[in-house]
Protein backbone atom coordinates (compact mmCIF):
# COMPACT_ATOMS: atom_id res chain seq x y z
CA UNK A 1 0.00 0.00 0.00
CA UNK A 2 3.15 2.29 0.29
CA UNK A 3 2.61 2.51 -3.57
CA UNK A 4 -0.81 4.70 -3.62
CA UNK A 5 -0.97 8.23 -3.82
CA UNK A 6 -3.07 10.69 -3.33
CA UNK A 7 -4.89 9.74 -6.95
CA UNK A 8 -5.25 6.08 -6.52
CA UNK A 9 -7.19 7.34 -3.06
CA UNK A 10 -9.34 9.23 -5.20
CA UNK A 11 -9.95 6.85 -7.70
CA UNK A 12 -11.15 4.06 -4.75
CA UNK A 13 -12.73 6.51 -2.99
CA UNK A 14 -15.03 7.60 -5.76
CA UNK A 15 -15.89 3.92 -6.54
CA UNK A 16 -16.79 3.59 -2.59
CA UNK A 17 -18.42 6.35 -2.27
CA UNK A 18 -20.90 5.37 -5.31
CA UNK A 19 -21.51 1.74 -3.81
CA UNK A 20 -22.11 3.48 -0.77
CA UNK A 21 -24.98 5.91 -2.17
CA UNK A 22 -26.59 2.69 -3.98
CA UNK A 23 -26.69 0.86 -1.42
CA UNK A 24 -28.92 3.39 0.30
CA UNK A 25 -31.04 4.42 -3.23
CA UNK A 26 -31.23 0.75 -4.32
CA UNK A 27 -34.66 0.40 -1.48
CA UNK A 28 -36.02 3.78 -2.18
CA UNK A 29 -38.29 2.64 -5.41
CA UNK A 30 -38.31 -0.23 -8.06
CA UNK A 31 -38.21 2.20 -10.92
CA UNK A 32 -35.53 2.45 -12.58
CA UNK A 33 -35.12 5.46 -13.88
CA UNK A 34 -36.32 7.12 -10.36
CA UNK A 35 -33.30 5.30 -9.28
CA UNK A 36 -30.85 6.62 -11.35
CA UNK A 37 -31.87 10.09 -11.18
CA UNK A 38 -31.80 9.91 -7.07
CA UNK A 39 -28.51 8.30 -7.36
CA UNK A 40 -26.79 10.66 -9.27
CA UNK A 41 -28.34 13.58 -6.95
CA UNK A 42 -26.05 12.09 -4.56
CA UNK A 43 -22.91 10.74 -6.63
CA UNK A 44 -22.11 14.38 -8.38
CA UNK A 45 -19.24 17.17 -7.34
CA UNK A 46 -21.94 19.31 -6.00
CA UNK A 47 -23.13 17.15 -3.37
CA UNK A 48 -19.87 15.60 -2.84
CA UNK A 49 -18.63 19.04 -1.85
CA UNK A 50 -22.05 19.38 0.75
CA UNK A 51 -21.11 16.63 2.35
CA UNK A 52 -17.61 17.59 3.01
CA UNK A 53 -18.98 20.73 4.20
CA UNK A 54 -21.09 18.69 6.60
CA UNK A 55 -18.35 16.50 7.78
CA UNK A 56 -15.84 18.84 8.31
CA UNK A 57 -16.52 19.81 11.82
CA UNK A 58 -16.21 16.02 12.08
CA UNK A 59 -12.90 15.42 10.73
CA UNK A 60 -9.75 15.15 12.59
CA UNK A 61 -6.74 17.77 11.46
CA UNK A 62 -5.37 14.57 9.67
CA UNK A 63 -8.00 13.73 7.69
CA UNK A 64 -8.47 17.19 6.69
CA UNK A 65 -5.52 17.81 5.42
CA UNK A 66 -5.80 14.84 3.49
CA UNK A 67 -9.06 15.64 2.05
CA UNK A 68 -7.17 19.19 1.45
CA UNK A 69 -4.20 17.53 -0.60
CA UNK A 70 -7.04 15.75 -2.48
CA UNK A 71 -7.98 19.56 -4.37
CA UNK A 72 -4.53 19.86 -5.64
CA UNK A 73 -5.33 16.95 -8.00
CA UNK A 74 -4.90 18.46 -10.94
CA UNK A 75 -8.73 18.12 -12.59
CA UNK A 76 -8.05 18.70 -16.54
CA UNK A 77 -10.41 20.68 -18.53
CA UNK A 78 -13.45 20.89 -16.09
CA UNK A 79 -16.33 23.52 -16.29
CA UNK A 80 -16.08 24.17 -12.50
CA UNK A 81 -12.13 23.17 -10.88
CA UNK A 82 -13.05 24.21 -7.95
CA UNK A 83 -16.31 21.93 -7.60
CA UNK A 84 -14.70 18.93 -8.77
CA UNK A 85 -11.18 19.67 -6.31
CA UNK A 86 -13.98 19.83 -3.42
CA UNK A 87 -15.28 16.95 -4.47
CA UNK A 88 -12.01 15.05 -5.38
CA UNK A 89 -11.50 15.91 -1.07
CA UNK A 90 -14.07 13.80 -0.56
CA UNK A 91 -13.36 10.84 -2.15
CA UNK A 92 -9.53 11.19 -1.23
CA UNK A 93 -10.81 10.60 2.59
CA UNK A 94 -13.43 7.93 1.41
CA UNK A 95 -10.40 6.10 -0.37
CA UNK A 96 -8.03 6.33 2.29
CA UNK A 97 -10.02 5.51 5.13
CA UNK A 98 -11.47 2.91 3.00
CA UNK A 99 -8.05 1.37 2.80
CA UNK A 100 -6.26 1.72 6.06
CA UNK A 101 -9.77 2.55 8.67
CA UNK A 102 -12.92 0.77 7.68
CA UNK A 103 -14.11 1.20 11.06
CA UNK A 104 -13.55 5.74 10.76
CA UNK A 105 -15.14 5.40 7.66
CA UNK A 106 -18.25 3.92 9.20
CA UNK A 107 -18.50 6.56 11.95
CA UNK A 108 -18.18 8.94 9.16
CA UNK A 109 -21.14 7.14 7.17
CA UNK A 110 -23.72 7.28 10.30
CA UNK A 111 -22.94 10.86 10.81
CA UNK A 112 -23.58 11.32 6.72
CA UNK A 113 -26.48 9.35 6.87
CA UNK A 114 -28.22 12.02 8.57
CA UNK A 115 -27.51 14.29 5.80
CA UNK A 116 -28.39 12.19 3.10
CA UNK A 117 -31.76 11.93 4.98
CA UNK A 118 -32.51 15.28 4.73
CA UNK A 119 -31.16 15.16 1.18
CA UNK A 120 -33.42 12.34 0.03
CA UNK A 121 -36.63 14.19 1.66
CA UNK A 122 -36.18 17.20 -0.73
CA UNK A 123 -35.16 14.88 -4.16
Amino acid sequence: MNDLNIKHFAHIGDACWELYIRNKTIYLTGNLKNLHRITVALVNASFQTKMLEFLKPYLTGEELELAKRGGNIKTGRRINRNLHRSATELEVLVGYLYLNDKNRLEELRKIADDFIGEELKNL
